[in-house]
């Protein structure tokens, strides 16, 4: 395959090749290139272009959505646990999915919460238990046992 308007790094020329083309994800291709003047090889990654998404706040307040707000969370609850980076990108993968499926502009932090409780719950108890802790505001241990025993109860189900 033959590119042009992708400039080699090394040397400027417009004309490169691909060699290799992978998806690195849902929303990502990484390809593989050659210059055809200078023969030397370099990656290019294409990305899909989303859609603008706003987050509602509990106060109202809107702020544009962060990817890495809900990693930096999701790896605060999986602190120590046995959840490789692997796992943890497709958990991101399916949350940012679900909130990408509806076609909306806007979503509500609290659905958000709701979605990575989901995933958390399949993926590692601890880690859900140490995200709802935080994110329902367990007032003291009363709140946390219940959540437990919830927890148990759905296991046992």
């Amino acid at each position: 395959m033959w590119c042009f308007g992708v400039r080699c790094p090394y040397c400027n020329h417009e004309e490169t090749k691909v060699t290799d083309s992978r998806d690195t994800g849902r929303y990502t291709i990484r390809r593989r290139r050659e210059c055809l003047k200078c023969n030397r090889r370099f990656t290019t990654y294409e990305y899909i272009e989303m859609m603008p998404l706003y987050v509602i706040k509990k106060d109202g307040r809107r702020e544009r959505f962060d990817r890495n707000k809900i990693k930096n969370g999701i790896m605060k609850a999986l602190e120590k646990r046995p959840i490789g980076q692997d796992k943890i990108e497709e958990m991101l993968d399916c949350i940012e999915e679900k909130i990408r499926r509806d076609g909306r502009e806007e979503i509500e932090s609290s659905t958000i919460g709701e979605y990575v409780m989901d995933i958390l719950k399949e993926t590692d108890q601890v880690a859900y238990i140490r995200f709802a802790s935080v994110y329902r505001s367990f007032a003291d241990v009363t709140s946390f046992e219940k959540e437990v025993r919830n927890l148990t109860a759905e296991q046992k189900k």
